[in-house]
């Protein structure tokens, strides 16, 4: 072997039994630390006992000594297999610390009464705030309010590939199109709700409501009655991410190569059969990464209706998020807004893995 090649030659570790007991020691006496004064600070926000802790920084310092014992013991059990993965650990470490500990907080103050109107600060109150959500008829409202918003995404999915169709054909002025169909993008939902809702929708004076008087539409509200106000809401954030969708269809309609549609058509295959069999086939994985990206964005959906509607008519118009953030501005209640967004995530993360699951079922025998 040349000499050079031994810089890349990794030897086996000498390692001792006794060295390999004092790294495995160091780790779990570490999360042993961690986990007495984690429970510790727990017994005491929850009112059982107090242990003179007046904020979460000792567990915080705790987990920072977990840490470095835990890399460490790493590089004492593991050799220089162990030094390879202090690149990595220590970052990993550093992203579980900044979504761990605000879900652990988090979920304390979900079990609290906690209004910061009130002058007896956090209160611990069990299962108090779940049975309030329970007999929330808003709340429910609101989450049936998100499956009818979440199943528009369908007819707005249909329009982005028609348009994305439409912009990968050889039209006149495409490249002007492909930039004015981007342009709903680039706004923010607020000055999307500002400039369409509260200007041109305005009932009064609104461009949009003249031209319905015109019309003969006596009395263009469109937000007082539940349906159409709920109507005008899909419409404006449709309007808005529909160009979202439209721009990754057309980068996957920009990658099928030209040769198969055009061997489709030698074959004497219509235009219609040749989107059926050839187009939308291949098109599966990308449609489906769209509509599931877009279900994400619907999910968040609050801008437009807290700026237009702030959830009425009664209610008709409320998100998830929209009414958990009027719960905590209009009312001040913390622990109860904190319970309903921990029990929206749990339900968006059960409805994300089941739709992922049956995706990938039913674009594997297609592709």
């Amino acid at each position: 072997m040349a000499q050079g090649d031994l810089l890349h030659v990794v030897t086996t570790d000498d390692i001792s039994e006794r060295q390999k007991l004092f790294g495995r020691a160091i780790v779990w006496g570490s999360a042993l630390i961690v986990a007495l004064v984690a429970a510790a600070q727990t017994l005491q926000q929850t009112g059982v006992e107090d242990f003179g802790f007046e904020t979460w920084r000792p567990t915080l310092y705790a987990y920072v000594l977990w840490g470095v014992c835990l890399c460490w013991s790493q590089v004492l059990i593991c050799g220089e297999q162990g030094k390879r993965t202090l690149f990595v650990l220590p970052a990993a470490l550093f992203v579980v610390s900044l979504t761990v500990f605000p879900l652990l907080f988090g979920l304390v103050i979900a079990f609290s009464d906690w209004n910061l109107s009130a002058t007896e600060g956090r209160q611990f109150n069990g299962l108090d705030n779940i049975r309030q959500m329970w007999r929330d008829p808003f709340y429910w409202n609101a989450l049936l309010n998100m499956v009818w918003y979440s199943l528009a995404i369908l007819v707005e999915y249909a329009i982005a590939f028609g348009l994305a169709l439409l912009l990968n054909a050889e039209i006149r002025a495409r490249k002007f199109f492909r930039v004015a169909f981007l342009l709903p993008l680039m706004l923010s939902p607020v000055a999307v709700s500002w400039m369409i809702g509260k200007s041109m929708l305005e009932v009064r004076f609104g461009p949009i409501a003249r031209f319905a008087r015109w019309l003969g539409w006596d009395s263009p509200s469109f937000f007082g009655s539940p349906e159409i106000a709920r109507f005008t809401i899909m419409l404006l954030d449709a309007w808005t991410f529909i160009p979202f969708m439209m721009i990754m269809i057309l980068a996957g309609l920009q990658a099928i190569p030209r040769e198969l549609t055009e061997a489709a058509r030698v074959d004497g295959a219509s235009p219609w059969k040749g989107f059926w069999e050839i187009t939308f086939p291949l098109m599966l994985p990308v449609s489906i990464t769209a509509v599931l990206i877009r279900i994400i964005f619907k999910l968040k959906l609050a801008d437009i209706v807290i700026n237009l509607t702030a959830g009425g008519p009664g209610g008709a118009t409320d998100t998830v998020t929209s009414f958990i953030f009027r719960e905590y501005r209009d009312r001040s209640n913390v622990g109860y807004g904190t319970l309903l967004a921990m029990f929206y995530l749990v339900i968006i993360i059960i409805a994300m893995t089941i739709l992922m699951k049956l995706a990938d079922r039913f674009v594997r025998p297609r592709t």
